[in-house]
Parts: C-alpha cells; sequence; structure tokens
C-alpha cells in the first residue's frame, strides 16, 4: 500500500467539540482504504474502488460513533499539495 491522498475532515466529536484531522488514503491493487485517528479512537474503511466510497464509510463509521456534521476535502493527491482549493463534500446522517 502507498499513500495516494491525504483529506481533511472535520465536524464535531460525540461530546460536542469541533475536531479536524486527517484521513489518509492508500491504494493497492484490489482498490483504496483510508484511516483516520483521533483522541486513540482508530476507522479504518474497507476496501473500495473509488475514494469517494472510502470516505463514505469513514464518514458512516464516525457518525455511528456519535460524531456529526462532518466535511471532508481532498488536501494532498500524491505529493502534491493542492492549498485547500477543492470544495467540501458534506456527510448527512443517513
Amino acid at each position: 500500500m502507498m499513500v495516494f491522498e491525504i483529506h481533511h475532515i472535520e465536524g464535531f466529536d460525540p461530546t460536542g467539540r469541533m475536531f479536524s484531522r486527517n484521513v489518509r488514503i492508500d491504494v493497492g491493487e484490489n482498490g483504496y482504504t483510508g484511516h483516520f485517528g483521533y483522541e486513540g479512537f482508530l476507522v479504518q474503511s474497507s476496501e473500495y474502488p473509488t475514494v469517494e466510497e472510502v470516505l463514505s464509510d469513514v464518514a458512516l463509521k464516525l457518525q455511528k460513533k456519535g460524531f456529526t456534521e462532518l466535511r471532508t476535502r481532498v488536501n494532498f493527491r500524491e505529493d502534491r499539495y493542492l492549498a485547500e482549493r477543492e470544495p467540501w463534500v458534506y456527510y448527512k446522517v443517513s
């Protein structure tokens, strides 16, 4: 696996505090996986054919643990910094 993208994720944790972290997107032979850590809480996505599916999986897992108002945007693609120019993607609670 190698790091393909780094996405910024932010929202509110289960205690209502705002948080801001990175989701590392790795690429392997069969697709992409995402990795997120927050105060000892670790989330890893399943493997998917698209980055969008990986981020949706991470967001859903966080929402199930009480995280709210989640949004992401890509900040690095391979070794290129995108200077926070990319649009935010918002995740609604299902």
